[in-house]
């Protein structure tokens, strides 16, 4: 809800209303204040956006946010700038989101890491689910299961039985605690009863390098980093995480065609306003980013980022809502379980 106050200027006697969230400035008290908010409504944004990321520039959540930062000004009429928060695994820029006007000038393009995950391994001053108000689901990006060139196992159910054969044995490299490949590592080992050391690295580049050159065993990786190495014939890939064959590379199974139905997982990003934030706004906002993934040029973009766009019912903010909850209940008791904290 737009909220404004009463303001008396020294010299002139009159009442005016200062519309704070709409930029108007003093507005006369014979204007109604429906009147005043709708004007807040009709004329946001008026002003650049700023869409804060978590993480550096130039890595994966910073390309994609700039994909969709790009396109979504010129529905709105408006810059949107990036502005890069990186620390604590993106908590820091989170947090700012979190105490940030809900005006729906601040935005965090966040992710499955930032939204969930964090919740479980860090002490935050905020809520990941309820400070929150969710716009939409921007995309998704399904893991690889890949193994070292040398590795015995040509499908992933022998590759299941090798892990077993060898327990406490083989190195899976991650990069970092509470990071997608550790995470998928340990639901990869609750499923299939599997255990495996975990190296973690400082980013996924440093770890591919060690399991090209045969240092590591596995990976539960992107495909961006995976796939020229697959294709290039230097490691090998048991499968895609994901209900659905991945599109850049349709011949690699789904852990379920592959024999293992209930390992289902995704690296998503989605957009965020603090809550509050109001509906009018958020509303502008969705369609905004509905109208970025409906471009061919930006649904291009994405797929050579390992990316996928969710159907346009899965667009909503009730969608994000009901997904990010839903994602929360499955991941929080394995994150507990397994005793992930943050470094």
């Amino acid at each position: 809800m737009t909220i404004c106050r009463a303001a008396r200027k020294p010299v002139i006697a009159e009442r005016y209303f200062l519309c704070l969230a709409a930029g108007l400035g003093f507005v006369p008290i014979t204007a109604s204040l429906g009147n005043i908010c709708t004007a807040a409504a009709q004329t946001y944004p008026s002003r650049p956006i700023t869409m804060i990321v978590g993480f550096a520039a130039g890595g994966p959540t910073d390309a994609i946010g700039r994909v969709v930062a790009a396109r979504m000004q010129g529905s709105l009429g408006q810059p949107v700038i990036i502005e890069n928060v990186a620390g604590a695994a993106g908590s820091i820029g989170t947090g700012r989101v979190a105490r940030a006007a809900p005006d729906g000038y601040t935005l965090s393009f966040g992710t499955w890491g930032t939204h969930v995950v964090s919740g479980a391994i860090y002490s935050l001053s905020y809520n990941v689910l309820t400070d929150f108000a969710p716009i939409a689901l921007v995309a998704s990006n399904p893991q690889l299961i890949v193994a070292k060139k040398a590795t015995p196992a040509n499908d992933l159910k022998g590759f299941i039985d090798w892990l077993k054969s060898n327990p406490d044995k083989a190195l899976a490299g991650t990069s970092g605690m509470g990071s997608p490949p550790h995470v998928g590592g340990v639901l990869f080992q609750n499923i299939t009863g599997t255990r495996f050391q975990f190296v973690p690295y400082r980013g996924l580049a440093p770890a591919m390098q060690d399991l090209v050159a045969g240092q590591i065993d596995m990976i539960i990786d992107s495909p961006v980093t995976s796939l020229p190495q697959v294709r290039a014939g230097q490691i090998k890939a048991y499968a895609v995480t994901a209900k659905n064959r991945f599109a850049a590379a349709p011949d690699i199974p789904t852990a379920g065609e592959a024999g293992l139905p209930s390992f289902d997982f995704s690296v998503w990003t989605a957009l965020w306003a603090p809550k509050g934030a109001p509906n009018d706004i958020i509303t502008k906002l969705n369609a905004a980013i509905v109208e970025t993934l409906a471009d061919p040029a930006v649904r291009q973009k994405l797929t050579k980022l390992g990316q996928e766009v969710p159907p346009r019912d899965q667009q909503t903010p009730e969608a994000l809502g009901a997904f990010q909850k839903a994602e929360i209940e499955k991941w929080w008791p394995i994150i507990k379980a397994a005793n992930i904290k943050g470094e």
